[in-house]
């Protein structure tokens, strides 16, 4: 499969809704499952989620349109939102993330022309030369990324209570 600005969109859109379907309304013991120390339970994915909206994405998007590999866009600490205060509920973090995404696209359609920006290139502080298209194919897999860990984090809650089924559940081997 090949890096199509329309499919991308397909995800990208997808996410809020699909997570805010998932998690609204769920307890906090839910919300509070983590896969052990040093990970991230859900609230935190959606926090790290959220950073990534504001700092990440359509920011070093437009680093790269006025920049090119010249400069290498500022760092993404994927740990920010760790030191961070959020006293919000899921409701209100899932709100933001799906407004700022809904800005991100609106933006992101206003930026780039497939046709001529896909291939340009920026400069990553540590992977190098990186191109328009590898960053927009990183979000939406990105996305993918943390619905699946949010899935699998979920399903850890359970591990022990399935008792002998765990055999048969693979998202429990991992």
């Amino acid at each position: 499969m090949n890096f199509n600005m329309k499919e991308a969109i397909e995800v990208l859109e997808r996410t809020p809704p699909t997570l805010e379907n998932f998690l609204s309304g769920l307890s906090d013991v839910w919300l509070q499952c983590d896969e052990g120390e040093g990970t991230w339970n859900v609230s935190e994915v959606i926090e790290h989620l959220i950073e990534a909206e504001k700092i990440n994405w359509v920011p070093r998007l437009e680093f790269i349109l006025q920049e090119g590999s010249n400069k290498s866009f500022p760092p993404f600490d994927r740990f920010s939102h760790i030191n961070e205060n959020f006293e919000r509920n899921i409701e209100q973090k899932l709100l933001e993330f799906k407004t700022l995404r809904t800005q991100n696209i609106q933006k992101l359609l206003g930026l780039i022309n497939s046709d001529i920006h896909l291939e340009l290139t920026g400069s990553h502080p540590d992977l190098g030369f990186v191109k328009v298209r590898e960053l927009l194919s990183t979000w939406v897999v990105h996305d993918l990324t943390h619905i699946a860990q949010i899935v699998r984090v979920l399903a850890k809650g359970y591990r022990t209570e399935v008792g002998p089924w765990k055999e048969y559940l693979g998202i429990l081997k991992k």
